[in-house]
């Protein structure tokens, strides 16, 4: 039986390996100018190929690079989430560092900064993002519960929103207002390979110590007090989990905007092929994850005309009927 789940989950792994691939191409090939990589191969020396080294190497590939680390940081993210609270509605949003990470990149519009210093902009949301770990500590103690935790990230979360809202409120500049709105509702459009050195460090160790949680999930799925008596510290993991998806989810919002319902319908997909084990759903969340930002993206510029649909309001048009099925299904379960 065991060898016949490890055959599974590797299967698992590689057809998640194999979309993840097909969805990269696709989303280097997809654009308004009609290149793609053939173009990129066959024309060397002519002008068209430098414009289309130009348009793949500076406008795609930060764009499909920055996808696929967002969609696998929020996947990941929310799979850790649900185990740490072995709640499935879990997301990275409950404990507030999406919305301070947004609060502080609104402060950098606010303040006019994002004007004179572009990189203003993804600096000030990992700050607030970096800002949110403290106070969530701050309000709950370090070696707190889970449910303390997550009332903790609740209250910031609605701290957050609340002066993201007087800030657009008190905006006087009608321009940025409509700026900071757009921005809000997530993009991966302009971005440079400069967001992808800024953003690119802090996702990669979020992501190394959501992947350290593994094992501590997995005991705790047993119960808090069979996880400790395994050597597992409550404490310890929540601050792993917290600060994993700080730094991953708070440098995603950074540089994308907010993005939301990935971590939330990513691991719920994909949690009945790997035997509901917390530890076994990672990598793939990660994995599935990455390759649905990478489709949406995509599906964002096929489908527009003109000005370029947003990719947040795209993942919140997939997400909420999902999100709602989901409680209707527990609604039906609990009756």
């Amino acid at each position: 039986m065991t060898g016949r789940v490890e055959i599974s989950y590797a299967w698992l792994l590689t057809g998640l390996i194999g979309l993840v691939l097909a969805a990269f191409v696709l989303s280097l090939s997809v654009g308004p100018a009609p290149v793609g990589l053939g173009t990129l191969l066959s024309a060397h020396d002519s002008q068209l190929g430098e414009t289309a080294a130009i348009i793949f190497f500076e406008i795609r590939l930060p764009r499909a690079l920055l996808g696929l680390a967002i969609g696998a940081s929020l996947g990941l993210a929310g799979a850790a989430l649900q185990g740490l609270l072995r709640n499935p509605l879990a997301e990275p949003g409950i404990i507030g560092i999406s919305g301070c990470a947004a609060l502080g990149a609104v402060a950098v519009f606010y303040s006019g900064l994002a004007v004179t210093y572009p990189l203003a902009l993804p600096l000030g949301g990992l700050s607030g993002a970096l800002l949110a770990v403290l106070l969530l500590y701050g309000l709950a103690g370090r070696d707190t519960g889970v449910t303390t935790l997550i009332l903790a990230g609740i209250a910031l979360s609605a701290l957050a929103g609340a002066l993201t809202a007087l800030a657009l409120s008190l905006s006087p500049n009608p321009f940025a207002l409509t700026e900071i709105v757009f921005w809000l509702l997530g993009s991966l459009a302009d971005r440079s390979m400069a967001h992808v050195a800024l953003a690119m460090p802090f996702i990669l160790v979020g992501c190394a110590l959501l992947f350290a949680a593994g094992r501590g999930l997995d005991g705790l799925s047993l119960g808090e007090e069979t996880a400790r008596s395994l050597g597992i510290g409550i404490g310890r993991l929540g601050l792993l989990v917290v600060l994993g998806t700080a730094l991953a989810v708070g440098a995603s919002v950074a540089v994308s905007g907010a993005i939301g319902f990935v971590g939330l319908v990513v691991p719920h997909l994909i949690r009945p092929l790997v035997g509901h084990r917390p530890a076994r759903l990672l990598l793939p969340s990660a994995l599935g994850g990455g390759a649905l930002l990478l489709v949406a993206d995509s599906l964002v510029r096929l489908i527009g005309s003109g000005q370029e649909m947003k990719l947040g309001v795209v993942t919140a048009l997939l997400g909420a009927p999902f999100f709602l099925a989901l409680i209707l299904s527990y609604r039906r379960r609990v009756l």
